[in-house]
């Protein structure tokens, strides 16, 4: 009777003790988590004429201590594509995104890029900005001030 008594107890420390052990694991595990950090959150193409490269990256870190999945990257217009790194990105690692614009349309720049991952920050924008201009057609001010009076 007094072993089973003991055996009992044993075998509740033990239960206990993995039970603790268990609880405390998970919550180190829930510790790690991925932290993504852009070098830049805008990019300006500037004045760009028609046809140019459209292509621009964002360049980010993973500065967190587990691995940083991106699961989707989305344009707010169909002018714009963009390209997420195809796997996760270790703790301490660089990564990029790719962006390209369609150079062809001829007008001012302005979207957002959204970005959503498994980081601590879950969705993060990105923009683009810049003015696709077409070289071969000039204003008719331009044209204006090319003639001027004086000079005939």
């Amino acid at each position: 009777m007094f072993t089973n008594d003991l055996n009992r107890n044993i075998m509740k420390q033990l239960i206990t003790l993995l039970f603790i052990g268990l609880i405390g694991f998970s919550v180190n595990a829930q510790d790690k988590v991925a932290k993504i950090e852009f070098k830049a959150t805008t990019v300006d193409y500037g004045t760009i004429e028609k046809g140019a490269d459209g292509v621009r990256t964002f360049e980010f870190t993973n500065t967190g201590d587990a691995p940083l999945i991106i699961s989707k990257v989305t344009s707010s217009c169909g002018c714009t594509v963009p390209k997420k790194p195809d796997g996760p990105i270790a703790p301490g690692e660089t990564g990029e995104i790719q962006v390209k614009y369609d150079t062809n349309r001829v007008n001012p720049i302005r979207k957002t890029i959204t970005v959503i991952s498994n980081a601590d920050t879950p969705t993060v924008a990105l923009k683009i900005k810049g003015e696709v201009i077409d070289p071969s057609k000039t204003s008719v001010l331009e044209k204006k001030k090319d003639k001027s009076v004086m000079e005939k």
